[in-house]
């Protein structure tokens, strides 16, 4: 592998900030994010990325190409958290072990975001319809993780209860969810003449909020390092060898379907991350027998780091090797 790909994405500003937001908690200094100013930013991120794809869906039209992509993404978001919910049995009960895969085979947007701007620093380009595939991941796995939970546990000798009502409401309808999807379709709605309106906001902006908020990243993953403590080896390596795994699949079935390398790597990154924000909201009410240590912190203190400093170039490597 090209260590000059690393070490570029590492000298990304964003990157530096998010260590630099690490290093903050290591040396125990006082900075701080005051509590709404990261959901601020998240929805913004949330916002310009929606409707920027938007805007390159209705340039690019509904093709073959695009519905095989999102029929793949959704293929994967359902087939991530079955097999990875029988690995993770293997040392933790059932409501862990559904939490965890549910969390895995839904997507984190910030990493996605992270790896559309490597790929915009390498000039290397990308379809803003795998914003669509980004909306179609993150509710399925949620789905499939209460199943999960239906089939193998039973309360008080019956099959066990849950208010799908609730349920669905959580996987299709919270914040991050309803804002992209909206987004995207005010995108498609009012094409480039919206772009032209929008674009000092929705572009102009952007790498100075995604490096804000990677600061902010960088504080809380470090702050959930000590909760790796209690996940031990088996939780750790989890964490970094499904990613890879998961990455791996996503571009052999990129590579099948002729996708461009810019939207293998979206794909490839869209298989390997790993929710901290819409599946752990979701599993703590619905599971409330999981451990939130064990999925939040494997998620946001390993497999995000991973993916935006080793995980995002490693992927691109492969993607080098394939389409050769």
């Amino acid at each position: 592998m090209d260590a000059s790909l690393i070490i570029s994405n590492i000298l990304n500003p964003p990157i530096l900030f998010f260590f630099l937001g690490m290093t903050a908690v290591f040396v125990k200094s006082d900075l701080e994010i005051p509590a709404p100013v990261p959901k601020l930013l998240s929805l913004y991120l949330l916002l310009a990325i929606g409707f920027k794809g938007g805007v390159e869906l209705i340039k690019s039209g509904i093709t073959q190409e695009v519905l095989l992509t999102l029929l793949a993404a959704m293929l994967m978001a359902c087939f991530v958290p079955i097999y990875t919910f029988f690995i993770l049995k293997l040392r933790l009960d059932t409501y862990d072990a559904a939490a965890i895969a549910a969390t895995y085979g839904s997507i984190s947007a910030v990493t996605f975001i992270t790896a559309s701007a490597f790929l915009t620093q390498l000039g290397i380009p990308f379809d803003g319809y795998m914003v669509a595939a980004l909306a179609l991941m993150e509710s399925p796995a949620i789905i499939v993780g209460l199943i999960l939970v239906n089939l193998f546990t039973v309360d008080q000798g019956k099959p066990r209860e849950i208010a799908w009502s609730e349920v669905l409401q959580e996987a299709f309808l919270n914040s991050s969810v309803f804002l992209l999807v909206g987004s995207l379709v005010i995108g498609v709605l009012t094409g480039e003449r919206g772009w032209k309106v929008l674009e000092p906001f929705t572009q102009g902006l952007f790498y100075g909020v995604l490096t804000f908020f990677l600061l902010d990243m960088g504080l809380v993953a470090a702050q959930r390092i000590k909760d790796l403590q209690k996940t031990g080896f088996f939780l750790i390596s989890f964490a970094i060898l499904i990613p890879i795994l998961n990455a791996t699949i996503g571009l052999l079935i990129a590579r099948f379907i002729a996708m461009s390398q810019g939207d293998a790597l979206l794909f490839a990154v869209l298989c390997a991350s790993a929710s901290y924000i819409a599946v752990p909201a979701a599993m703590r009410m619905t599971v409330p027998e999981a451990n939130p240590s064990l999925y939040v912190s494997t998620a946001l203190a390993v497999t995000f780091p991973f993916n935006i400093i080793v995980g995002i170039p490693l992927y691109l490597y492969g993607i080098n090797l394939l389409w050769r």
